[in-house]
């Protein structure tokens, strides 16, 4: 019999005698240090503080929340490591719901009723296979992606009960490091092994990257006309649409989800996101009020919700449920970290509607100061942040946040959609001016890096791009090009590790935010030559 004495469990559980029956069991079969959780957000609050190497937690768990919502948050929010299994208890009539939509599933289910020794078996069979995928584990939290496809591609052909498994953690590291290519050819070849729904879903994924957008589209209709418990599947056809600028169809796909699924607050604030993009303020207002409403009392609230309520409410006409929202904010979080940026821009925006210019100036400048104080602002709040500028005569410190946003923004339809709010407002020409700006300091940065290495400075040329990343992080120009002086440093002095991942770091992030990209071959094909040239083994690109 396996020995579970070292493992640490946390038990999510609202109802207390379920909670004491499934503490005696995880007793009965060795496991003694266990803490409880009555609700969501008391586990939450719990795996902030410590970690366990398992969550045994019940489907069902009260206040509008399940186990699968927390387990996404608790992922996709970084709580809980790789390493620690969740195992969720569910009712049968609940478990093909579950099973078969869940792109990020739990490490097993329980099926109710069941004895203690069901419960060893399953928690046994979860610790063996998670010492499997430990040496993995390490590598992707060591942010090594190369090293840990590499090393799924070895743990296949050592553990081929786990195949699968690994084909899949393999296609999903692709993804995250932006290999749409490789990504779509695993996804395939899992499908010719096993016709399962998260591989189609993967492979919706990889077209979506390659702006295949249509031939993802389909592929995600599909899942959803198969299985309306597919919520991953909705999300992405909805993201697939918006990227296609069909914002009313990615609503009216996020409006099904939500009655599939009402409680999930990421959803329901893209949802109202996209309604505020398309000029639906009712829909927005509704989805918003709710997203509030639902946060009020989540360890995952955010203050923006509150801005884009009242955007909302002021779009309805709703000016009185506008103030209402405002002190809302300022008491809840208004003295909070972020909090005082959104209660003042908040602020600019219903002084703004109401005509009162000097109060509406004088919240924007408390904004402007709190947006530097924080330095990372979200791309939603420059916007309107720019917007309420523009909007009350502040039209220089509108133009830094302009250049902020172009300098610094992931894709370029957010710097066409900041570019249309200065065209609608008679500045076409700033618009056109600004860009500019931006594409002068680009070729001015890379242009200084190239002239430091070809004088032979490749110390000066290293530092001179990687300061340019800092000023522009996701510009794929400037992204490209400290990778390669990152390269030509190692060809010309030797190699340097730290460089290399450097170099590989840039390299993934060029993919993620433009896969199609041309001189992406050539630059990882110098890198590899460069390990061969050096001698290095176990590195990879």
């Amino acid at each position: 019999m396996a020995d579970l004495s070292s493992i640490s469990a946390l038990l999510i559980e609202a109802h207390p005698n379920m909670r004491t029956q499934l503490r005696n069991m995880l007793a009965e079969v060795g496991i003694q240090k266990i803490q409880m959780a009555v609700s969501a957000g008391a586990a939450v609050r719990k795996l902030r503080e410590m970690s366990f190497d398992l969550i045994l937690c019940e489907y069902h768990i009260g206040d509008g929340q399940d186990g699968q919502h927390l387990l996404e948050d608790l992922r996709h929010n970084h709580i809980i490591p790789l390493r620690t299994l969740f195992i969720m208890v569910t009712g049968e009539r609940q478990y093909e719901k579950v099973v078969s939509a869940a792109e990020l599933a739990p490490n097993d289910y329980l099926l109710k009723p069941f004895a203690a020794d069901a419960l060893f078996t399953r928690i046994s069979r979860a610790v063996v296979k998670r010492a499997a995928f430990l040496p993995i584990y390490k590598l992707i939290e060591a942010d090594d992606t190369p090293a840990a496809i590499a090393a799924c591609i070895e743990a296949e052909a050592t553990h081929p009960q786990y195949q699968i498994d690994f084909m899949r953690l393999r296609a999903e590291l692709h993804v995250a490091a932006g290999e749409a290519d490789e990504a779509e050819a695993l996804y395939t070849q899992v499908l010719e092994l096993r016709a399962v729904p998260w591989a189609r879903l993967g492979l919706a994924k990889a077209l979506y990257m390659k702006q295949r957008f249509a031939q993802a589209e389909e592929l995600l209709t599909e899942l959803v006309e198969e299985n309306e418990h597919f919520i991953d599947a909705y999300d992405w056809l909805a993201r697939t649409r918006e990227a296609a600028g069909e914002l009313e169809q990615a609503r009216d796909v996020l409006l099904q989800a939500r009655a599939v699924s009402p409680h999930r607050l990421s959803r329901l604030r893209r949802l109202g996101g996209i309604a505020l993009d398309m000029g639906d303020a009712t829909t927005a207002e509704s989805v918003l009020a709710e997203v509030v409403r639902k946060g009020k009392y989540s360890d995952f609230r955010d203050p923006e919700d509150h801005v884009w309520l009242v955007q909302a409410q002021i779009g309805t006409g709703n000016l009185e449920a506008a103030a209402a929202t405002l002190r809302d904010l300022d008491k809840s979080m208004g003295s909070t970290e972020g909090g005082r940026m959104c209660t003042a821009l908040s602020s600019a925006m219903l002084h703004t509607q109401v005509g009162d210019a000097d109060k509406a100036r004088a919240a924007i400048e408390v904004a402007l100061g709190e947006s530097r104080r924080l330095g990372k602002v979200s791309l939603g709040l420059k916007q309107e942040l720019a917007r309420a500028c523009f909007d009350n005569g502040l039209e220089d410190a509108g133009k830094d946040v302009v250049l902020d946003i172009m300098r610094t923004a992931e894709n370029p339809r957010a710097v066409d959609k900041t570019q249309q709010m200065l065209k609608s407002r008679g500045h076409a020409e700033l618009a056109q001016s600004l860009q500019k700006q931006v594409h002068d300091e680009v070729r001015s940065l890379v242009a200084t890096g190239a002239e430091k290495a070809k004088a032979g400075d490749f110390d000066g040329a290293v530092e001179e791009m990687l300061n340019a990343v800092n000023k522009m992080p996701n510009n794929t120009h400037v992204l490209f090009n400290a990778a390669l002086a990152l390269l030509r440093h190692i060809e010309n002095c030797g190699w340097n590790e730290k460089f290399s991942a450097q170099a590989r770091s840039l390299i993934e992030r060029v993919r993620r935010l433009d896969p199609a990209n041309a001189r992406l071959p050539a630059l990882i094909d110098l890198h590899r030559k460069l390990q061969v040239k050096f001698g290095i083994g176990g590195v990879h690109v």
